[in-house]
């Protein structure tokens, strides 16, 4: 039997919903990045020269398969020559020199022989002696997938917690400096390709130094994580 179709006036007919009455979803908007921490007192640890109220852009140069002085040029952004990396040829990897422009050492770097997490030294000048040294660096473990770096002060003595955190590498074209075990960014560094940088076997890399951060211990942190990463890869520079 057919069902009777039911007539609707138009007091009857169904009300359609006020669009102004409709409840409004609320909009997921992503919390905006947080600005990096300024310290308002420097950190120094090579030397308060090098710590300036206001982030400082360098520029790093890096030739492949260079076993003469000068295989990293640091230049600030109009190109001046800020320090440079003198390597002994003799031991290979076994010690680097961060030098002035005028050639004076600011840092001497050596790695610990047979160490797994390939552990390195930094000492203030030319000097190699434990009363000189600054801050060591190692992989925080042996097996990584990713590079991350333990940064401990020499006045860290006990090392349970690191002062510093570097994550990144050469070949993920970046990396990032931590304060200890924080989310506070002190330094980034992302690789730049140019045309030049190619045709010539370069590597130019670009790194921002916060504010109050000293640019020196930075830049030798770099060096540090390029050797690193130069003993995972053949083809890093020797």
């Amino acid at each position: 039997m057919e069902q009777p179709i039911t007539q609707h006036t138009a007091d009857q007919m169904p009300q359609q919903p006020n669009p102004q009455q409709i409840p409004q979803q609320p909009i997921n908007i992503p919390a905006p990045t947080p600005a990096p921490t300024i310290y308002s007192n420097p950190v120094s640890v090579i030397g308060p020269q090098y710590c300036l109220p206001y982030p400082v852009d360098l520029s790093i140069v890096r030739k492949f398969l260079t076993l003469t002085d000068g295989s990293f040029a640091v230049t600030d952004i109009n190109d001046n020559l800020m320090f440079k990396v003198k390597e002994k040829i003799i031991s290979l990897h076994d010690k680097r020199t961060l030098l002035d422009p005028a050639g004076n050492p600011i840092v001497t770097i050596t790695e610990k022989v047979f160490s797994l997490h390939e552990k390195h030294f930094a000492f203030r000048g030319a000097s190699t002696d434990t009363k000189d040294l600054l801050f060591t660096v190692e992989r925080s473990s042996v097996i990584q997938l990713k590079t991350t770096l333990n940064v401990y002060l020499a006045s860290n003595t006990k090392q349970d917690v690191c002062d510093f955190k570097i994550k990144g590498s050469w070949t993920e074209k970046s990396c990032v400096v931590y304060a200890g075990e924080s989310n506070t960014i002190v330094a980034q560094m992302h690789k730049k390709t140019t045309v030049g940088s190619v045709l010539l076997n370069k590597d130019r890399f670009t790194v921002t130094v916060y504010p109050n951060i000293d640019y020196a211990f930075i830049v030798a942190l770099i060096v540090i994580l390029d050797d690193i990463n130069g003993d995972d890869d053949t083809s890093e520079i020797i």
